[in-house]
């Protein structure tokens, strides 16, 4: 009976996001509904392949694994580094000497594939799949396709020649698989976060990030394929841009050194501004909530009893004072019912959910990992679920990061991508909800 409530609760949400997403459509006659069907069709195959179909899990289970292998040769170089801070069980988990590293090594490490060619042969494969089977032009196939591997800015170099002619809607496509899905040195943080320092759950969360940014590929597609049709002749043709990184191998990996020290820097600034930040707001939220009096000449002259009691009233203890965390939780806590979440963590996810779209997903994770570290959000079922949820680079920042990244590559598309940007947030956003009620049937 659980099981079929849950079906029931999944297939009403993606209905309701589908239907959303129809609501923000600039054509809605022109929306061409068998990519929506097979795009969800493709979302089911390939998440069923790895829950339910033995060889598949355990090649994902695999890739899972060597990704939890490169963590254990991060920390090699990071021992040889700083000694003794890096040893965990000393001084706990060091977020600059424990994490950000990782992102260092595995950018080094993609790019090397990419000067290898390897990495792109992987890409072909899926484009093939999605563009066959949702009849999709070649570059956006591509691009989505890559988007598994890469980040938002890098998976727009294997179809550099083709950017300066885009139709809108290929665009869109492209800046909303950017946005539902992340890139593999990120991931590696993400894997430390929920993993811990347990080998096994490492591998568990390693596999369901993959499989996550997987399946965020055809509802990238289906998604901003409704919100902006096409209705324009495409190039069809899946033909991968031959530019590499670098001028050879040692080239390639001292430049995506360069890029992951850069991305690791800009990763560890972005946490210490937007913590201060989220401190600055729960402060002011605090006094608001906290009870205050005027006193006059010792008489109470007006009281105000605060926000605080009724809060952990309403929430049966889940949230104590009135905060950001609160705010968002009540937000997007109707968003996290339909992807399948149940009972007393439906506002903590809901939080959390929020907290991705207004902040990043670096700090909703990071969040999610003290929280299931503590012991208070723990339900394995709510924790798989989230991670698919939370799995893209729908936020404000990514705005700003995709008109710059890929403008630059297409000088002349610049001002189409700013104004998509907002759109394409929201596409990736309702992609990665529509990931999550589908893990949430599947689970």
């Amino acid at each position: 009976m659980e099981t079929l409530t849950h079906v029931g609760r999944g297939l009403l949400g993606i209905a309701v996001l589908i239907g959303i997403t129809v609501l923000f459509s600039s054509n809605r006659r022109a929306i061409n509904w068998r990519i929506v069907v097979v795009g969800l069709a493709l979302q089911f195959a390939f998440a069923g392949l790895v829950i339910f179909f033995g060889p598949a899990r355990a090649v994902v289970e695999w890739v899972g694994a060597r990704f939890v292998d490169l963590l254990g040769f991060t920390n090699e170089g990071v021992t040889f580094l700083f000694g003794s801070l890096a040893d965990q069980g000393r001084h706990g988990v060091v977020f600059a000497i424990g994490i950000l590293p990782s992102i260092i090594f595995f950018s080094a490490f993609s790019s090397a594939l990419y000067y290898l060619g390897i990495l792109q042969k992987i890409v072909y494969v899926f484009a093939w799949v999605m563009a066959r089977t949702m009849k999709l032009s070649g570059p956006e196939s591509l691009s989505a396709s890559a988007n598994i591997f890469l980040g938002q800015t890098e998976a727009p170099l294997l179809i550099k020649p083709y950017l300066p002619a885009m139709t809108r809607s290929e665009l869109l496509c492209i800046m909303t698989g950017g946005m539902a899905t992340i890139a593999g040195a990120v991931m590696i943080a993400y894997i430390s976060f929920l993993g811990g320092s347990d080998p096994q759950q490492q591998i568990l969360f390693a596999t369901h990030l993959i499989t996550a940014s997987v399946i965020s590929a055809p509802a990238a597609l289906l998604v901003s394929k409704i919100m902006l049709p096409q209705t324009e002749s495409t190039d069809r043709d899946l033909v991968i841009a031959r530019d590499k990184i670098g001028s050879n191998l040692l080239d390639a990996i001292c430049v995506g050194t360069t890029d992951g020290l850069k991305l690791a820097v800009n990763v560890g600034a972005m946490l210490i501004v937007f913590t201060a930040l989220v401190a600055l707001v729960n402060a002011l939220f605090g006094w608001i909530g906290s009870p205050h009096a005027l006193v006059l000449d010792g008489r109470e002259i007006f009281s105000y009893p605060g926000l605080n009691a009724g809060i952990e009233r309403l929430t049966g203890g889940t949230f104590k004072t009135f905060s950001l965390e609160f705010v968002l939780g009540v937000i997007y806590a109707p968003i996290a019912w339909l992807i399948g979440i149940d009972g007393r963590d439906i506002l903590v996810s809901g939080s959390l959910l929020g907290t991705r779209t207004v902040l990043n997903e670096f700090v909703a994770y990071l969040q999610m990992g003290q929280l299931k570290a503590a012991g208070t959000y723990n339900d394995p079922r709510t924790l798989i679920i989230m991670t698919y949820a939370l799995c893209g680079f729908a936020n404000f920042v990514s705005i700003g990061i995709q008109v710059g990244g890929i403008g630059a590559l297409a000088p002349n598309q610049r001002e189409t991508l700013a104004r998509l940007g907002v759109k394409a947030m929201i596409g990736g956003s309702i992609a990665c909800f529509l990931t999550a009620a589908v893990a949430g049937i599947l689970v």
